[in-house]
């Protein structure tokens, strides 16, 4: 299987404009997960041309083709992220909206565990965790005074 982005679009057979190509870089780019105005601003900074709305059309072809996958972390605003990035979950900080990607083989081993329970062979899946951090109590000083 091609490597990138742009690598799995062209295998697909989609047709790559140049716009195209400078989308398909920025998300091969990203280490986090853009909306696509984010991902306009990006792409904008190499091609200064390059439309909202082209991005919107170009970010649903290729979710289309099944190259990137749309999150959603509950603030309203569809996110991207690479299809074929390694497994992960996510932590989503309330507070401050800040993504944090994990991978915990307990929980993995736990997902398979229940889905063989209830017979079913496990194929995929995807967890988002939502919190806030943790208010640790202030620490009591003690008066050695009395």
């Amino acid at each position: 299987m091609p490597d990138t982005i742009l690598e799995r679009c062209e295998a697909a057979g989609l047709r790559m404009t140049g716009q195209r190509r400078t989308v398909a870089r920025v998300l091969e780019a990203a280490s986090d997960h853009p909306d696509v105005e984010e991902l306009h601003r990006r792409a904008a900074d190499e091609d200064a041309r390059i439309s909202l709305a082209t991005v919107y059309r170009t970010v649903k072809l290729f979710e289309d083709a099944g190259i990137v996958e749309k999150v959603d972390f509950g603030d309203g605003r569809a996110r991207y992220e690479d299809a074929e990035r390694e497994h992960h979950d996510h932590l989503i900080d309330l507070a401050t909206g800040k993504v944090i990607e994990f991978v915990d083989e307990e929980i993995e081993a736990l997902q398979r565990k229940v889905a063989e329970r209830l017979g079913y062979e496990l194929k995929g899946h995807r967890m988002e965790l939502y919190g806030r951090p943790l208010r640790r109590a202030p620490s009591k000083k003690t008066d050695p005074g009395g």
